[in-house]
């Protein structure tokens, strides 16, 4: 193939390596190592800081109470969607995923302004606020909202795919229908609940933007923005970052191996000739009401709440003034799109950066999953495994990898504190995405195209632009706009590596946050929202034309 002669498999691999290994060597060099010698001083002068263990502390209590709420939050809709009369309402899991796809120090933050002291809450029902929401229960309850589609959507898919078989089984058990929902079906759920659970708590010790936020505000500090403190405030302590980073690292790749041993042993065979839709069962009244009433409250909560908030701060003209038709104004918006000011040059800076960033990422994922093709041996097995390693291992312990490596003195130049480093920054961690979705789309093809190929009797680099281009167009395109979405929404690393002077819509919406600006904040927030919905909507479409043309 084109790819294989042209470019070839060491070298790919080599850039792989670059841009994933060599951030997490870096961090373990820094470690462990002092003045050229090993050493673990640093590591153990962490692991005996009361500060950080009580970081530690503060991160898995946090993991384990997200993983109760998402549970009390998924699993009544998924049974919902999939028992009563929602089954057939599949418009409700794209409108279940925005909040997953909503940034979460947006939603944060829109949770913050409608909560606070004169806050929308005291506007609208006309009483003080909840005093207990600034607490951990309001933290764990906003990352919960975020969170839950993630299991949602793992649950629904499997209680869908448990056969029809299973419940005649469970009605032919002699038990009632909620002993023998205990006994039959829920087993066959632990497998995938297990294996969702531990990668909600790798996303909870990740999670940047609510702890940053919300967390900050209630004195509640977690692994990330205690890494960020360290890099970001004087006296710098980046021996303390490292350290902290590499237990990061390290409770995350034990998990990782946990989930991928339970995926591999303890999954059941729920499918069989028999139909995998049950007979339908009329939906009693008390069911249909507590049906609607329960999807309608998720509904409000996670998405209504804080995009009302957003929305709202961001049309007004002073916040103490509350909600009157004389306080509201577009001047922030105006203002936002207005040349040379500096939310303009924010935006202007997101766009260009995602663009390159998405740009690189797709064409180097194409390459990468061309040449891990089925992953049928150990370099491509390897490969495979180095190009997902930034999906495994949380983003900011790669931020403060790539911070070390670039400023690595033994290097002849750097792209540190310049406008090249956001954008490497943004191919490290979002590749994965264009290398997924490129896979997905070659393994849709048949292998018959394959062979045609060798017989289309001209060269490999026609063969490639005419044949294999159009045919994996979809998957490149939607690992572009994967890539694009996220990096223009990107925080953690866009505070961390960004030169002086250089603003993202993130950073802005951050410090004009910080600052007390959330008017002008805000308006960066519905703007980034409405390019993260639009591009989702794109790929959407792209999605269900070429499913309706296969």
């Amino acid at each position: 193939m084109f790819i294989s002669k042209h470019i070839p498999f060491w070298m790919l691999f080599a850039l792989l390596g670059l841009l994933a290994a060599a951030p997490l060597l870096a961090v373990l060099g820094y470690t462990f190592t002092e003045e050229g010698t090993l050493s673990f001083t640093a590591f153990s002068e962490a692991l005996h800081n009361e500060r950080i263990l009580s970081t530690m502390e503060h991160s898995f209590v946090l993991g384990l109470l997200v993983i109760l709420g998402t549970t009390i939050i998924a699993l009544p809709l998924a049974i919902i969607r999939t028992k009563t009369q929602f089954a057939n309402k599949n418009w409700l899991d794209i409108v279940f995923t925005i909040p997953f796809m909503t940034p979460p120090y947006i939603g944060s933050m829109g949770w913050m302004q409608f909560m606070q002291h004169n806050g929308y809450y005291e506007s609208i029902f006309t009483v003080p606020a909840p005093a207990s929401f600034f607490s951990l229960a309001g933290m764990v309850f906003i990352m919960s909202m975020h969170l839950y589609p993630f299991l949602y959507l793992m649950l629904r898919n499997t209680l869908i795919r448990i056969n029809g078989s299973f419940q005649d089984a469970a009605d032919i058990y002699g038990r009632s229908p909620f002993m023998n929902w205990i006994r039959i079906v829920l087993p066959l759920l632990l497998s995938t609940y297990a294996m969702a659970s531990l990668l909600i708590f790798i996303k909870t010790l990740a999670e940047f933007g609510t702890p940053a936020t919300f967390g900050k505000q209630i004195g509640f500090y977690v692994f990330t923005t205690e890494i960020h403190q360290y890099l970001s405030r004087w006296p710098v302590n980046i021996s303390a970052a490292t350290s902290l980073s590499l237990i990061l690292l390290s409770v995350c790749m034990v998990i990782w191996y946990l989930q991928n041993i339970i995926s591999r042993r303890y999954a059941y065979g729920i499918h069989s000739g028999r139909s995998s839709i049950p007979a339908p069962k009329k939906d009693s009244q008390a069911v249909r009401i507590i049906s609607w009433f329960y999807v309608t409250v998720i509904l409000l909560l996670s998405i209504g709440v804080p995009y009302f908030s957003i929305v709202a701060t961001s049309l007004l003209k002073v916040r103490g003034d509350g909600l009157q038709w004389d306080n509201i104004t577009f001047s922030h918006y105006i203002e936002l799109f207005s040349l040379h000011s500096e939310g303009f040059y924010a935006l202007m800076n997101s766009f260009g950066f995602a663009l390159v960033a998405a740009t690189a990422a797709a064409v180097i994922g194409l390459f990468t999953a061309l040449s891990i093709k089925d992953a049928s041996n150990k370099p491509q097995k390897l490969m495979d495994l180095t190009s997902m390693m930034p999906n495994i291992i949380p983003g900011i312990v790669f931020v403060v990898g790539l911070i070390i490596f670039w400023n690595a003195r033994w290097l002849p130049a750097t792209i540190y504190n310049t406008k090249w480093m956001p954008i490497v920054t943004y191919i490290v961690l979002f590749l994965p995405y264009a290398v997924q979705y490129t896979k997905g789309s070659i393994s849709q093809l048949h292998q018959s195209i394959h062979a045609s190929n060798a017989v289309y009797g001209t060269s490999k680099l026609t063969i490639f632009i005419r044949i294999w281009l159009p045919l994996l167009a979809q998957g490149i395109l939607a690992g572009w706009i994967m890539t694009f979405i996220i990096s223009m929404r990107e925080l953690v690393g866009s505070l961390l590596i960004l030169p002086p002077s250089v603003s993202t819509s993130a950073t802005f919406i951050y410090s004009q946050f910080e600052q007390g600006d959330a008017g002008a904040g805000m308006s960066m927030a519905v703007i980034t929202v409405f390019v993260t919905i639009l591009f989702i909507t794109i790929m959407n479409w792209i999605q269900r034309k070429a499913l309706t043309h296969s």
